[in-house]
């Protein structure tokens, strides 16, 4: 593996042609963090979804969560900053292709810890490059399942 296929402390930096050497390669993990009930609010507020359960505190402590819980779909964006940790060095452009299987095994809590990660699970030639389905996850600190599981597809073009 020459230099411009290294590993990195910050994910993974590869050419194009040295893509499919990292098939199976964790991309890492991107730093704790903390849910909080203002970031679960603002995305209510773009999105319009205003479910008690996500931003009436009080209602939503007597239901079986005990408090309010993020959105699925604001639990899903955390996973594009770990996606991100995949450097093609010699793509031009890069775009989010969409999904594949997605599931919330789990809800995250307002207050809870959280990352995710991925891992590059597969690398498929198209036309003008290459595209990537990585298996990612968020993970909530001190608690077995996730609470949210992916396959983000990728793609990359010269």
């Amino acid at each position: 593996m020459d230099a411009a296929q290294q590993p990195t402390q910050e994910g993974i930096a590869t050419d194009l042609a040295g893509l499919h050497e990292h098939v199976g390669s964790s991309v890492g993990s991107s730093d704790w963090a903390e849910m909080t009930q203002q970031q679960v609010d603002a995305f209510a507020d773009v999105t319009g979804d205003h479910n008690f359960i996500h931003v009436d505190v009080e209602r939503a402590r007597q239901t079986p969560f005990g408090g309010t819980i993020a959105h699925g779909f604001l639990t899903l964006s955390l996973l594009a900053p770990v996606t991100q940790r995949l450097d093609v060095t010699d793509a031009a452009v890069r775009i989010n292709y969409g999904l594949d299987r997605v599931r919330f095994p789990a809800p995250l809590l307002v207050g809870a810890r959280f990352r995710a990660s991925a891992t590059i699970e597969a690398v498929t030639a198209i036309d003008g490059g290459a595209q990537v389905k990585m298996a990612a996850s968020v993970e909530v600190d001190g608690q077995s399942k996730p609470v949210c599981v992916a396959e983000c597809l990728l793609r990359f073009y010269a």
